[in-house]
């Protein structure tokens, strides 16, 4: 008997992420047996890239229960805008129905703290699509760390840097709105969270961050003309804004760039979808959340870690250290050279043992998307974990809460100047006191 899958949010990422495999890869054992999202026209655009599925039941985003009653899916997967992941991954479970959700789980710690407790009152199960845990180089990372190569872990260095064509893109969109998406310490910053966690095996306890807004928003630098409610498709001003212009030619017969993810290009100016636009203006001034962060984190088995993040730079990438007491890991990753402009070197990993010669180490490196993680990832979600891997790898409700928990404890301390805990974030699910990781491991006892 197939599986049965209904789809909460017919996203892009619905679309190419999940429906896309069932049908095409995973069609003998799965398929796909509802669809609900609050925009009609998503639905045509479902029954146009899959026109032999397309008398597939559909529900108005108030319709959760009779999609279950009518289609009797086992799993639902929740793949629409942030806000909305909440509300959808609580009522499957209260159905006793299995969860397979996007990042971030949802947006805030309160919103975390239910979700766990539905799981633990449920016999479903929440899954956390964290596709950054797949990369090649990562699964390594995890690998040298759960070794003990480099001994207890000590600290963590992480910078992460996003362009100006993908970090603008989250200013042209609905996560721009806190409300909406967490701000982008919960939306973005929470795959960098979970991947220490992970790399680490400990959980984080403390946070203290400083935030700005430094190049979006009405007083951006970069700004032609403060005035609000322009559209990057039909705006005057468009050849004096270096953010456009960077990544735009004047004679392109399309003018406006898709929606970062490539599935929303517009036609003559005109979106697919009803009332989204995704060319909003990055200078508009009721934008209010962060878009550079730095943040310390204190984790339960000691590790501390640096962390930054900025979303306007002249290319994207990341470059992370693991301190140990036997010796030290670095690499550096330039996400999209394609972006790049200027030669970028295939990322390796270098050991520094603290006493002894450098160690470079080579990864075979995989094809398909983040890093070639989102294959791999799709596996383990359609034909279940891989059991021979020596590492668990997909995440749960609990690890989703502890990354969006620190996201917005991030956020918190910007705005309070003061540490936040995680258990105060989650409202006592937390963990409370540092303790002494078992060497070689960098776990918490």
């Amino acid at each position: 008997m197939k599986k049965r899958y209904a789809i909460c949010g017919v996203s892009g990422r619905a679309l190419g992420m999940f429906v896309k495999p069932i049908w095409s890869t995973f069609s003998a054992t799965c398929e796909v047996v509802g669809l609900l999202d609050v925009d009609p026209v998503r639905f045509d655009t479902y029954r146009t890239r899959f026109p032999e599925h397309a008398d597939i039941n559909t529900y108005g985003e108030d319709e959760f229960h009779r999609m279950v009653e009518e289609t009797r899916p086992d799993c639902i997967i929740v793949a629409g805008r942030d806000d909305t992941h909440a509300r959808y991954i609580i009522a499957a479970l209260e159905r006793d129905l299995d969860v397979i959700t996007e990042k971030p789980m949802v947006i805030s710690g309160e919103q975390a703290r239910q979700v766990m407790e539905a799981e633990k009152a449920s016999k479903g199960k929440v899954t956390v699509t964290f596709n950054y845990r797949y990369g090649p180089v990562h699964t390594k990372i995890k690998e040298i760390v759960a070794s003990g190569k480099l001994g207890r872990i000590t600290s963590v260095d992480l910078n992460w840097y996003l362009d100006t064509f993908h970090g603008s893109s989250y200013f042209k969109r609905w996560n721009r709105q806190r409300e909406l998406s967490g701000g982008l310490s919960v939306h973005k910053s929470t795959h960098h969270f979970d991947l220490v966690n992970w790399w680490l095996d400990q959980k984080p306890v403390e946070v203290f961050a400083y935030g700005a807004l430094n190049y979006y928003g009405a007083e951006g630098e970069a700004n032609p003309k403060k005035e609000d409610g322009r559209f990057c498709g039909i705006c005057d001003y468009t050849s004096q804004c270096e953010y456009y212009s960077r990544w735009n030619s004047r004679s392109k017969n399309i003018r406006v760039p898709d929606d970062h993810l490539g599935n929303m290009e517009a036609v003559k100016n005109v979106f697919p979808f009803s009332e989204y636009r995704p060319d909003r203006c990055i200078f508009d001034s009721d934008i209010k959340i962060e878009d550079t962060y730095t943040a310390t984190i204190r984790y339960n088995g000691g590790a501390l870690l640096s962390y930054s993040v900025n979303f306007s730079l002249p290319y994207e990438g990341y470059r992370l250290a693991i301190n140990g007491t036997k010796g030290r890991l670095e690499t550096v990753e330039y996400h999209m050279p394609a972006r790049t402009p200027f030669p970028t070197p295939v990322q390796t990993i270098d050991y520094f043992p603290l006493f002894g010669s450098k160690e470079t180490i080579h990864v075979v490196h995989r094809e398909g998307g983040h890093g070639g993680g989102d294959p791999l990832l799709i596996e383990d979600l359609f034909l279940g974990e891989d059991q021979y891997r020596p590492y668990k790898i997909l995440s749960g409700a609990e690890d989703g809460a502890y990354s969006v928990a620190t996201g917005e404890a991030v956020w918190r301390s910007v705005k309070e100047h003061r540490p936040i805990t995680i258990e105060e974030v989650l409202g006592g699910h937390g963990s409370k006191e540092a303790v002494t990781s078992t060497a070689g491991k960098g776990a918490a006892d």
